[in-house]
């Protein structure tokens, strides 16, 4: 089990604005620090419950070159901020050691451009250059894996996948998918998970998932077939709604916990690889909670 959408809990629930949707700017806020804290206290004590591993991941979304300048923060003092994050999500997740059997600590790369805008200028070669600044503080930080989280250019996820690999660090690569069921830059989910692993090769994700998107967005793009096994990791969004809306509301549109869990639990008996589950925009505990219920049904 992950945490939920952290960006629109903070923000909707909690109060707290993200400049650029930047999370880890937080942590020079000390109430701040104690939302989060509480927030994933309770994403820990869901996974706890419900007898669930923990992937611990978040704040550093936006930790990258392009939008940490556009924060003020230089390369150094934005290592810096990535370093307190995965520290912060350690600490946090310390208490549960006793609890859980296994958590591990995820480091979060997005996209170079808006996730939501086609970003079509971005080359392989371009984004393995940009992105290894933050995948080689990532492999200082010495993470568990990193969660490439709503991407939707694949010569991008090639780039990503190259340099996590010369860095040694796991990889799931997560697509987020729009109401046409596609990547907002065209190709399929199939083929975007098929052109990556062909071009990177063997330097390709360990595995995929598919973030903030709502089931009713994804589930059209999936099939029992090889190309989909390699998809592990099921993060949507609250409630079927325009992305840039979903974060620009004013308010937390939680749609309906009960029915996404249905829904995700019912995606659990169908496709029995998928083991990794969470939540995304719109999500807190209160949806975790009916997911895990619904995956532990159907398993």
């Amino acid at each position: 089990m992950t945490e939920g959408g952290t960006e629109t809990e903070i923000m909707y629930k909690f109060g707290f604005e993200l400049p650029h949707f930047a999370m880890f700017p937080l942590l020079d806020n000390p109430k701040a620090v104690s939302a989060l804290n509480g927030m994933y206290q309770r994403y820990l004590d869901t996974a706890a419950k419900h007898g669930f591993n923990a992937l611990v991941g978040g704040l550093d979304y936006r930790a990258s070159p392009d939008w940490g300048s556009l924060l003020g923060y230089s390369n150094t003092g934005l290592a810096e901020m990535q370093l307190r994050a995965i520290e912060f999500l350690r600490d946090v997740a310390k208490p549960y050691q006793g609890q859980i059997a296994d958590i591990q600590i995820v480091g979060v790369v997005g996209p170079r451009g808006d996730a939501y805008a086609l970003n079509k200028t971005i080359s392989a070669q371009e984004a393995e250059a940009y992105h290894s600044t933050q995948l080689e503080t990532l492999q200082q930080a010495d993470v568990d894996l990193v969660w490439a989280a709503t991407f939707n250019n694949v010569p991008e996820a090639v780039g990503v996948s190259r340099a996590a690999a010369r860095c040694q660090l796991p990889l799931c690569m997560s697509f987020t998918l729009d109401s046409n069921h596609r990547l907002k830059s065209g190709p399929t989910l199939k083929q975007a998970i098929e052109t990556v692993d062909l071009k990177a090769g063997d330097r390709r994700p360990d595995f995929y998932g598919i973030n903030c998107s709502h089931p009713l967005e994804f589930s059209p793009a999936i099939e029992q077939a090889a190309w989909f096994e390699r998809v592990r990791c099921l993060r949507p969004n609250a409630a079927m709604m325009d992305k840039i809306s979903l974060c620009k509301l004013g308010h937390l549109e939680d749609g309906d916990p009960q029915d996404l869990g249905e829904q995700m639990g019912e995606l659990a008996r169908r496709f029995p690889h998928i083991d990794i589950w969470g939540g995304c925009c719109g999500t807190w505990e209160r949806h975790l909670e009916q997911i895990a219920t619904q995956v532990k049904l159907h398993r």
